[in-house]
């Protein structure tokens, strides 16, 4: 059926709609709205760069590169601007090559600027046994592999704190809690002791741990998983430490959203203190919220709630707004490599891929007919309440057997997309491409359910991803295409998104090309639009 009226109405009311939005936060200097980057960026570690602005390392798992980078100089208006680990290289199953990562990579990290020698330093634990050290004389790199410490020590989870005599000390666990202190270059490990457990809170588990230094006290920040942040205090990196609660089931910013409970500590350049953590609101995923916090008699903090005891969807602003890049932009891949808001599904075939002034040609790499199994899935973080996502691309290179497209891209996916069988060209829609939520396994390849043949001869098309992405709202995706850009035509009825946390990351644009007969064929990518 065709809905082109519906769709384009839609598509402008969703544009007018950010607009209104994006422009209030900026023209507002006196206050913030909630989520402060409605994407999907969890664990943040947020700290001080040596040039006072504020640098925030995030989780992205099996994307490639990993632990993406954003920078802002008033802690509500955030700029992607980089990634610390520059690529997956953490073993086969990462290049999809021999079985598969997903939820696997770089998560709940941490990094810090060392001002004693100018380094960058990124830490984190991967498949539960290596931890990984990267550092960087620039946040936006070169950043290098500079130490892996032996296999079974896990920073699981872990939070770097550089003393004011520049000992570096890494707190870590799940459930039982450590600190180690770091060699003189950061490198190694010199000592690590078990400081407390979550049964000293009377819980099962405890993780999300970072550690800070205020007023010659030690503390330690993390939370019992889904609801209850903790802070403890001691008067040594080593304890004993004691603990309160500094948010217990707090309600979410965001309308049918996750409560707030990990996240990270950070004093703006005023002196005051906030709380930075991020909301579950699937199918965008964990988005980050911003609250300011105070300090007791006791040395502890205390979280600023609304005036309904929940996290407020409006503060005031911390720092006077400063403008950035806005995060919805058209991309006509300009130069020769892709900028930092584009991460692969995994570790890409380098040599499958071009990008040169006016596009991205993607080659096909795997001969398959599993979407999670094919290499160079291209993705891009979904925005806002209604993200809209346009892909223009030039077909004419493709071959018998090939299949490319757009996706909304998650453990349940749906797309449109070209598939080729011989001199027949056919658009199709697909939905429900399925992994399981223990091992991830392809446990459906998915249904076609519209198709057209209504192809253009010059073999350019555009094709669009129109998602309902409110955790409150319908979680309808609804995918269209076009002949000019201009007028676009509804195709097949809306997917509804899976909204389940067991995948942890949020739902992407994706843009695929793989083979299920021979390699050889390609796309290019002319221009993508986030809107």
């Amino acid at each position: 059926m065709k809905y082109t009226y519906l769709v384009s109405c839609l598509v402008q009311a969703s544009l007018a709609c950010r607009l209104t939005v994006d422009h209030s936060v900026q023209e507002r200097a006196d206050t913030f709205q909630n989520p402060v980057v409605y994407e999907d960026f969890a664990d943040n570690d947020v700290s001080v760069g040596p040039d006072g602005l504020y640098y925030f390392s995030a989780s992205n798992m099996h994307y490639s590169p990993g632990a993406p980078i954003l920078r802002s100089g008033d802690l509500v208006n955030w700029e992607l601007i980089g990634h610390s680990v520059p690529s997956l290289d953490f073993g086969e199953k990462y290049n999809l090559t021999n079985g598969h990562a997903y939820r696997g990579g770089t998560w709940a990290s941490t990094m810090r600027f060392r001002e004693s020698n100018g380094l960058w330093y990124w830490i984190g634990c991967v498949d539960f046994w290596y931890t990984y050290i990267y550092t960087a004389k620039d946040v936006t790199g070169p950043w290098t592999r500079a130490a892996v410490l032996p296999g079974g020590t896990c920073y699981y989870d872990c939070g770097l704190l550089i003393d004011d005599d520049d000992t570096m000390y890494v707190v870590y666990g799940a459930t039982d809690v450590s600190v180690a202190e770091l060699s003189e270059d950061g490198l190694s490990q010199v000592q690590t002791k078990h400081i407390f457990s979550a049964s000293d809170v009377g819980k099962d588990g405890i993780e999300g741990n970072r550690m800070y230094k205020k007023d010659g006290l030690y503390y330690i920040l993390d939370d019992h998983p889904g609801d209850i942040t903790y802070i403890w205090k001691s008067e040594s990196p080593w304890g004993p430490y004691e603990s309160k609660i500094l948010v217990d089931g707090v309600k979410s910013p965001v309308p049918n959203g996750g409560a707030p409970h990990q996240g990270s500590l950070i004093q703006a350049s005023t002196g005051d203190w906030y709380y930075m953590s991020f909301t579950w609101a699937y199918p965008s995923g964990r988005m980050p919220v911003l609250a300011p916090i105070k300090w007791g008699n006791d040395g502890f903090p205390y979280f600023v709630s609304d005036n309904a005891g929940g996290w407020g969807s409006s503060y005031p602003a911390p720092l006077p707004l400063k403008s950035v890049k806005e995060w919805t932009r058209t991309d006509t891949f300009d130069g020769d490599a892709l900028g930092p808001d584009w991460e692969w599904n995994h570790n890409p075939d380098e040599t499958k891929y071009k990008v040169t002034d006016g596009g991205v040609t993607l080659s096909t790499v795997t001969v398959t007919d599993d979407l999670y199994a094919a290499r160079n899935t291209l993705t891009h973080r979904i925005h806002g309440e209604f993200p809209v996502g346009t892909l223009q691309v030039d077909f004419s290179n493709m071959a018998d057997g090939d299949r490319f497209g757009l996706a909304a891209f998650r453990d349940r996916t749906a797309y449109i997309g070209i598939h080729r069988d011989g001199v027949k060209y056919t658009l199709s829609v697909v939905h429900n491409i399925t992994q399981e939520e223990s091992a991830w396994n392809t446990t459906s390849k998915g249904n076609i359910v519209a198709t057209t043949t209504d192809i253009p001869t010059d073999k350019a098309i555009w094709l669009r991803a129109s998602l309902d992405a409110r955790a409150s709202g319908s979680y309808a995706a609804n995918f269209s295409y076009s002949t000019d850009g201009q007028t676009f035509t509804q195709l097949g009825e809306p997917y509804t998104m899976w909204t389940n946390w067991a995948y942890f990351m949020g739902y992407r644009f994706g843009i695929f090309n793989y083979a299920t007969k021979d390699l050889g064929g390609s796309v290019r990518a002319l221009s993508f639009t986030s809107a």
